[in-house]
């Protein structure tokens, strides 16, 4: 049966709700790095479920609601609020027990209406919470949104502030929501302290490649907030062939292989991107900067790209950590994401887990990213067809969209 537009889905809200913790805790202020100070932005995600005979949509939904409620006890910072300090300007959280945020929705159709899940419609997005469904001044830094299907399957759309989560603690946080949904403990015992990543005065070294990156000026270069005018997204899938393709030709001059499947795939997409501005930002929250010409891109293969990927990444030392968390202290970042101007962002959530999360009703169909970070943005997602491959999620600019993609293509052969 073919795909239908979500528009025709008619999703109907039934209830929302905010979810308190079960005790009351003490009210304390909760510090954020300097890296935190950077991600004030709201990321989203939906996870897919088939049908289970002993997990009806009702207690799908009591299921989610109950390990929600428990687990805003060992992370009583997600039921908080953000304020800023107003003698230092940072923001903090206060962890004020104000709650998270719970949806119950429904829909008319089965989930096999909505065709390929790995290739879903852009318009997604409504399985994830809106900021208009509670009418609340102080959006929740989390909301759950559970979506019951006429098939009996189900959708479990996260809306969540990246400064709480970055992909491995979401994943972290799912392990133990699925956990406690089972009626068990929890998985594993969150740390919460953020002062792990606090500035230091010290004698810090130099950062390491000065020729290659001057970081204090790409900092200031990337401190400009999300822009999402005039954005489209698509949905690049790579099958496991493809992957191995790459990097054998990206490998193929070296005595050894030196490249991992994720720099390979990041010299890729990187070559697909022309003209390109002067920075490239990189794996996880501590950016790593890669810096080429036109020209290089333009003229260069893939193994020379890929070794531009790889010396990039091999600059984020502890040493290196530190520096940034140095140069990123007063300077003001926390109005919304702050990690992109002038440069072109490459994410894996590809390798995280989310798949392998053991929820009392099954493991997820399918997992897919909804948005966020705005454009200039590719995030690797796991292959749920199960064959070894990548799907690739790219956010550009429309006039950039085509290009892009012929390229990408091109660029395989």
């Amino acid at each position: 049966m073919g795909s239908v537009s979500l528009t025709d889905l008619k999703i109907k809200i039934k209830s929302t709700s905010l979810v308190h913790p079960p005790i009351e805790l003490e009210r304390r202020s909760m510090f954020l790095s300097n890296i935190d100070q950077f991600l004030n932005v709201d990321i989203g995600t939906v996870h897919f479920f088939s049908s289970n005979q002993a997990f009806p949509p009702s207690a799908v939904c009591e299921a989610v609601g109950r390990a929600l409620r428990e687990l805003l006890v060992p992370y009583d910072f997600v039921a908080g609020r953000l304020k800023e300090d107003p003698l230092t300007g940072r923001v903090e959280i206060d962890c004020n027990g104000a709650g998270a945020g719970f949806v119950v929705a429904s829909c008319e159709r089965a989930l096999e209406d909505m065709g390929d899940l790995t290739c879903p419609s852009p318009d997604i997005v409504k399985l994830v919470p809106s900021k208009s469904l509670l009418g609340l001044e102080d959006w929740p830094l989390i909301v759950i949104q559970v979506t019951s299907f006429a098939c009996g399957g189900f959708a479990m759309g996260i809306s969540n502030n990246h400064i709480i989560f970055d992909g491995i603690s979401l994943k972290m946080f799912l392990d133990n929501l699925a956990s406690l949904a089972a009626g068990g403990p929890l998985s594993i015992e969150p740390l919460n302290d953020r002062h792990l990543f606090s500035f230091r005065s010290s004698s810090s070294e130099a950062i390491p490649n000065p020729d290659q990156v001057t970081l204090d000026e790409d900092i200031q270069t990337m401190c400009t907030a999300v822009s999402t005018e005039n954005i489209q997204t698509k949905l690049f899938y790579l099958t496991h062939s493809d992957i191995v393709a790459l990097k054998h030709k990206a490998n193929a001059a070296a005595s050894t292989p030196t490249h991992s499947s994720f720099n390979v795939l990041t010299a890729h997409i990187w070559r697909c991107k022309l003209p390109l501005p002067a920075s490239y930002t990189g794996n996880g929250i501590f950016i790593a900067i890669c810096t080429a010409t036109y020209r290089e891109l333009a003229e260069g293969t893939l193994p020379s790209v890929a070794e531009l990927v790889r010396e990039g990444s091999e600059i984020v030392t502890g040493e290196y950590v530190r520096s940034v968390i140095e140069l990123l202290e007063g300077v003001p970042g926390h109005h919304g994401l702050a990690v992109l101007g002038g440069g072109f962002l490459v994410t894996s959530w590809w390798r995280l887990g989310l798949e392998g999360v053991e929820y009392p009703w099954g493991k997820v169909l399918c997992c897919m990213y909804t948005g966020g970070l705005g454009n200039d943005v590719a995030v690797l997602l796991p292959d749920f067809r199960g064959s070894g491959g990548v799907n690739i999620l790219v956010s550009l600019r429309e006039d950039e969209m085509e290009r892009f993609e012929k390229l990408f293509y091109d660029l395989l052969k």
